[in-house]
């Protein structure tokens, strides 16, 4: 709308008495000149359910901990410090959870916040072969993404129907072990299914002499791959990592590749090149915490063009065929590079025959391993 003329309306519309319309026009403006897409007023329920349900997560995600810790603090100096005190007292007994298989409860898992969530982008999980339940599997997946929403709707809970997709089979999603160091917020990933991300939990957790039927979800990149995910770019961090390759043989538990399809398109991070002067800090920051500071740019609750909120876009996460692996409890390593050469090449094959499935641009999608 050129200026004068909406300079004009406006003056017209004061001189007859429609501020209403005035404002209208005036948002038009000023969306028009920021290219802001708003979001119409007639959504259905389901959809807004379904926003609100993307909206908690990410929250949760960004804010969660801190959140949990100002809770904390906010009993610990009222008149119920008593409460705040013996809580922490059974946390501290209880600091070992997370390495000794974690605590999960399903009820939390069904919470239907979890399916809203994943019907929002959507989210889909497939199986290429079935899972024997008197074994352990290590699910290897890529790519992490900001913050593998994919991996945490498939695996963290029970909204895509795990149990039936793979009958007999029960999940763990690992993390970093620190964040079952914050109060209030350690509870609700335990009860979720979560466990340490160190080699102890994940040796626990594949040992058939104490169970079987797990499937232990490890997202191999980390926080160091997150750094590299941008909106139809497939690169994940591989080459050097292979204690997921040492802790499968010492374990005999077969190696999974799990690749989700779409996870780097949910979110628009800053560009930020290898030499650039935001990823230094942002590889300085992640070597000092282990997390990555990344601002997930997406949309916001009323528009399209920017905001916090994921982008409404699929993601499918597929679980691939299960790679034997012979038990080995002192492995060298060059057995080590064997195991993982042919992981490696099971990955790309995995990501190569399934791509045409679930990207549109799949003949120019091309997996990058660093």
């Amino acid at each position: 709308m050129n200026h004068h003329v909406f300079v004009s309306r406006i003056w017209d519309a004061v001189k007859c008495g429609r501020v209403i319309y005035v404002y209208g026009d005036f948002m038009t403006f000023v969306s028009e000149k920021l290219g802001i897409q708003w979001a119409p007023r007639n959504v259905p329920m389901t959809r807004r359910l379904q926003t609100l349900g993307a909206a908690g997560w990410i929250c949760l995600v960004l804010f969660g901990e801190a959140l949990s810790i100002l809770v904390f603090l906010s009993i610990l100096y009222s008149s119920m410090w008593w409460l705040a005190l013996g809580y922490a007292v059974w946390m501290l007994k209880d600091v070992e959870t997370p390495n000794k298989g974690g605590r999960r409860f399903e009820w939390v898992r069904n919470w239907s916040w979890w399916r809203n969530y994943c019907d929002y982008f959507p989210i889909k999980l497939i199986k290429t072969a079935e899972l024997d339940p008197s074994k352990n599997y290590l699910f290897a997946c890529f790519p992490h993404g900001v913050v593998s929403s994919g991996a945490f709707g498939a695996f963290a809970t029970n909204a895509l129907n795990f149990y039936r997709t793979f009958p007999g089979m029960t999940c763990h999603m690992i993390t970093l072990g620190g964040h079952f160091l914050v109060p209030l917020f350690r509870d609700l990933i335990l009860a979720l299914g979560g466990c340490a991300s160190s080699e102890e939990s994940l040796l626990h957790l594949l040992d058939k002499r104490k169970h079987t039927g797990k499937c232990v979800a490890l997202i191999v990149g980390g926080a160091a791959e997150a750094l590299d995910s941008h909106p139809g770019e497939y690169c994940v961090i591989l080459s050097r990592r292979k204690g997921f390759i040492r802790v499968a043989m010492k374990t005999g538990a077969p190696l999974v590749p799990v690749f989700s399809f779409g996870e780097p398109d949910v979110f628009r991070p800053l560009n930020n090149p290898r030499d650039s002067l935001l990823r230094r800090f942002q590889e300085k920051f992640r070597e000092l915490t282990g997390i990555s500071p990344i601002l997930p740019i997406g949309r916001g609750f009323f528009q399209y063009t920017f905001g916090v909120l994921p982008l409404r876009s699929p993601i499918t996460t597929v679980v691939g065929t299960p790679m034997e692996i012979e038990r080995n409890l002192e492995p060298t390593d060059e057995e080590v590079d064997a195991v993982h050469a042919e992981f490696t090449r099971r990955l790309i094959e995995l990501f190569e025959s399934e791509k045409s499935k679930y990207l549109k641009d799949y003949k120019n999608k091309t997996l990058v391993i660093t």
